[in-house]
């Protein structure tokens, strides 16, 4: 889906640099009972998680849901109401600043424009005064690294998003952080360069091995670069955590299943719970679900919510007795976007999403509006969830 492009040419650079083996990876972020209010206001509310030390982590959520809090806790630039953080063993809820090996890279990047490229990377050394010789050396060494030798006499002005990007980068790493902080640090960017630098941040965390947390409200973003992720509902709690594949095929809720990628969602009743011939029966009529895919739950008369991913379905004009599930319906909406085809496809008076990859080495069949279709998945790929 993304062409593969490598920010760092010499991994040695980066290594020399960090001083890798100074640095505590095994760390992970951890939450206690966290609470945090504004203007009367709650934002977060006893939140408990536990962020993984030493990978790409992801958290995603519609706006509002306290992403950004959750970062500016961390950091040290609010503090909690209530509950503790920690980094690792150590609590650093009270902790300044200056004292936590975390740093932040915002989404406007926040580039000193009186400076140039060199004085922003260096700055965070500057402060501390550290010899001009040793900031010249990493600075000259992370410029190589990002590819912006070029640049390191201009403004941030006269630099493009990405290299701006790269500058806000190469100045959070500089002092070697056990933690970097990233919000939303591709918003503001066109779609072709946000491939190109998601590709870049990733194979950047995989030299590094620090932690990444990453927040954004894009769940495409966040499927693409996260180790693991969580989501939090509006309410700002969380609502499931995982790698992105679990959240995306196993959702545990109708919010994550709607909220992460598309999603078909059908109400319906439990009608029969034999170990081999699970059935959830719906207006649209009855389905059968994998029996490896049984909860406690799902009881006779159970209310359930079965969901469908768009490119788990079959459209075709054709019958097939193939596949456990179908319905017949009539197409009512295409996307044509080149590498994929959307569908609507009416049946009753519910609109089906179906999701078709385009392959050039396949022959496709020809479907139009108004076409009477049928839809088939098979039961491996239904998904009950609990309530309505």
């Amino acid at each position: 889906m993304f062409f593969l492009f490598k920010i760092i040419t010499d991994r040695a650079i980066l290594l020399v640099l960090l001083a890798r083996g100074t640095l505590k990876m095994d760390r992970c972020i951890r939450f206690e009972n966290v609470s945090k209010s504004k203007n009367g206001h709650s934002i977060l509310k006893n939140m408990t998680m536990t962020i993984p030390g030493s990978l790409f982590f992801a958290l995603l959520g519609p706006s509002g849901c306290g992403k950004t809090t959750l970062l500016r806790l961390i950091c040290g630039l609010e503090t909690v109401d209530s509950g503790k953080i920690f980094l690792g063993n150590k609590e650093i809820t009270n902790t300044p600043i200056h004292k936590r090996p975390i740093n932040m890279i915002f989404q406007n990047y926040a580039l000193f424009p009186h400076l140039t490229v060199f004085d922003n990377i260096g700055y965070s050394l500057s402060i501390k005064k550290v010899s001009k010789e040793v900031i010249r050396e990493k600075v000259l060494k992370l410029a190589k690294a990002f590819h912006l030798e070029k640049q390191l006499h201009r403004k941030p002005s006269m630099l493009s998003g990405g290299q701006q990007q790269r500058v806000s980068i190469a100045r959070a790493i500089i002092e070697g952080p056990e933690v970097l902080l990233l919000d939303e640090p591709l918003a503001a960017l066109d779609f072709k360069l946000r491939e190109k630098l998601l590709i870049e941040l990733i194979d950047l965390q995989d030299q590094l091995e620090m932690t990444f947390i990453y927040v954004t409200h894009d769940q495409e973003e966040a499927l693409t670069v996260a180790d693991k992720m969580a989501i939090l509902n509006p309410q700002g709690k969380l609502a499931q955590m995982g790698t992105p594949k679990e959240i995306y095929e196993f959702p545990d809720s109708r919010f994550v299943a709607e909220f992460v990628g598309s999603t078909n969602i059908l109400e319906g009743t439990v009608t029969k719970t034999e170990v081999s011939d699970i059935n959830l029966s719906t207006l649209l009529g009855n389905f059968s679900l994998d029996e490896k895919k049984t909860a406690p739950w799902l009881k006779n008369g159970a209310r359930a919510l079965l969901t469908i991913r768009p490119e788990k379905i079959l459209i075709t004009k054709k019958k097939n007795k193939d596949f456990s599930n179908f319905l017949e319906g009539v197409v009512v909406s295409i996307i044509y976007t080149g590498r994929s085809t959307f569908y609507e496809v009416l049946v009753g008076n519910t609109k089906i999403k179906v999701f078709e990859q385009n392959d050039e080495h396949v022959e496709k069949e020809e479907i139009d509006y108004d076409d009477q279709v049928f839809l088939y998945w098979q039961k491996e790929n239904t998904l009950a969830l609990e309530g309505v």
